[in-house]
């Protein structure tokens, strides 16, 4: 039986290879269907994107439900998925092998695990035990699923370069096929991070409107994220829309 997925999962291998493409994140069909027909040639799901269209706050939504999405997404479009994972949605190693193996039968391309557990990072050794069990359910499954390493210091208010360089050569050395580190903002910081894990791609969350594909590909980096963004500014359209509706009784 033929896979319907090896061929995503072979041309987004392929763009991870040279230049720099932006991966914008949609959170249900219809986002996912209206970025494939602009063009993108991959897409990533947003773990806040699925909660908010659950009526639920990011984090808040079980392994099941986000299967159910990763699914949903990978039905949706021709493209390449690639998951917003959280933390693999266990603690244990055994546990994040099981989530692991749960994404690819949804069908995705690539995959992120954290190193956030929900009120600290995990402490290193046990970080790398938790990617090395990724790698580890991606191999056994025989598909070419690409694993992201992922350190959530930046984003959880600790910049500071050298622990995040820490982690993410770790991560590599793990197996991961690709680092990021959302929140990192800083032009030199962004390229330390491209040469210490180098040569193994790099992904960015766009962060701020100075940000641009072209200037990040200039420090090396692979890809570029939108992270909830995308999902952030549809809501707020909604919202301004539903205000005024209530409030004054027109659109």
């Amino acid at each position: 039986m033929s896979n319907p997925f090896a061929a995503r999962r072979a041309a987004f291998r392929a763009l991870h290879a040279e230049g720099c493409f932006a991966l914008p994140n949609p959170w249900d069909a219809g986002s996912a269907k209206r970025l494939q027909k602009l063009g993108f040639k991959a897409l990533a799901s947003t773990s806040a994107g699925a909660a908010w269209a659950l009526g639920k706050d990011d984090g808040q939504i079980t392994r099941d439900e986000v299967i159910d999405h990763l699914r949903m997404l990978c039905a949706a479009t021709d493209l390449p998925v690639n998951a917003d994972f959280e933390a693999g949605f266990a603690d244990t190693p055994e546990g994040v092998g099981e989530s692991v193996t749960l994404a690819i039968e949804a069908g995705v391309a690539g995959l992120s695990i954290e190193d956030w557990s929900g009120s600290a990072l995990y402490d290193l050794p046990v970080a790398v035990e938790r990617l090395k069990a990724a790698r580890a359910a991606i191999d056994a499954s025989g598909q070419d699923v690409i694993l992201i390493g992922r350190t959530e210091g930046y984003l959880r208010g600790n910049r500071d370069l050298a622990p995040t360089l820490e982690r993410l050569k770790a991560y590599a050395e793990a197996g991961a096929d690709c680092l990021y580190a959302p929140a990192v903002t800083d032009p030199d910081e962004i390229r330390a991070i491209v040469q210490a894990v180098a040569p193994k791609p790099v992904n960015i969350l766009f962060w701020g409107s100075d940000m641009t594909v072209e200037s990040l590909g200039a420090l090396g980096v692979r890809r570029v994220s939108t992270g909830a963004s995308l999902a952030a500014a549809a809501w707020a359209g909604f919202d301004k829309a539903a205000k005024r509706l209530a409030e004054e009784g027109r659109l």
